[in-house]
């Protein structure tokens, strides 16, 4: 079964009374352990499409099956649990919370799940070291540089076990050295049978995708 299946999906926004396609029948298929990237100016309409591969919104027409559920027969509790339990989120800004530790904001994701506290900090710490950062655990934010607080990012992305991993400009805030490493994590997550999908504007990071595809005016105009 496909990770993510998106057929003919059309996203239409109503601005001030005025119609605006955001998406334009785009069709894409996310298969276990994927490695994507999707690239384009802004407004080409890559962001709409990566909220709707998360389940963060709904297609106006066409069909999204995440995790082979059709997102269209879901209620608002069925959408969220299907995005605890399948998709993990990773953003350029991080969206820390600053007053609170590193392990406490990777367990974060599992309160929802009504995981105990003893579960969440053992599965956290877990995860910290999973992503090098075993030593940070009792940290905050403003302790950590940027490097360190995408690890925890994806630390806290990854601690409910997702299928897919959808990473906004995971790098747009890092310096090269810095933003490399975290890509090689990432790729470590597909060897691992995980789909990774990362919205990017550089070149050099969709280059190491496996897959590449370019939107423009809401539509996928070339794929390679």
């Amino acid at each position: 079964m496909s990770a993510i299946e998106a057929t003919d999906v059309s996203r239409t926004y109503e601005l001030d009374g005025v119609s605006v396609q955001a998406l334009r029948g785009v069709s894409l298929t996310v298969e276990p352990g994927d490695y994507l990237a999707i690239i384009g100016t802004s407004g080409s309409g890559k962001s709409t499409l990566m909220h709707l591969l998360g389940g963060l919104d709904r297609p106006t027409g066409g069909t999204l099956l995440i995790g082979g559920r059709d997102v269209a027969r879901l209620t608002p509790n069925e959408m969220a649990e299907l995005r605890n339990t399948t998709i993990g989120f990773v953003f350029q800004s991080f969206h820390l919370l600053a007053r609170t530790t590193a392990q406490d904001n990777v367990g974060l994701p599992l309160v929802y799940r009504g995981a105990g506290r003893r579960e969440r900090r053992d599965r956290a710490a877990a995860m910290l070291d999973r992503v090098g950062l075993g030593h940070r655990i009792t940290h905050r934010p403003n302790q950590m540089s940027g490097g360190e607080q995408q690890r925890v990012a994806i630390a806290r992305a990854l601690v409910t076990g997702p299928s897919v991993l959808l990473a906004d400009e995971p790098t747009g805030n890092l310096d090269s050295a810095t933003g490399s490493s975290v890509l090689s994590l990432l790729e470590s997550l597909v060897d691992e049978g995980v789909a990774v999908v990362l919205v990017t504007h550089d070149r050099d990071v969709a280059a190491r995708a496996h897959r590449q595809i370019r939107m423009k005016d809401g539509r996928i105009v070339e794929t390679r």
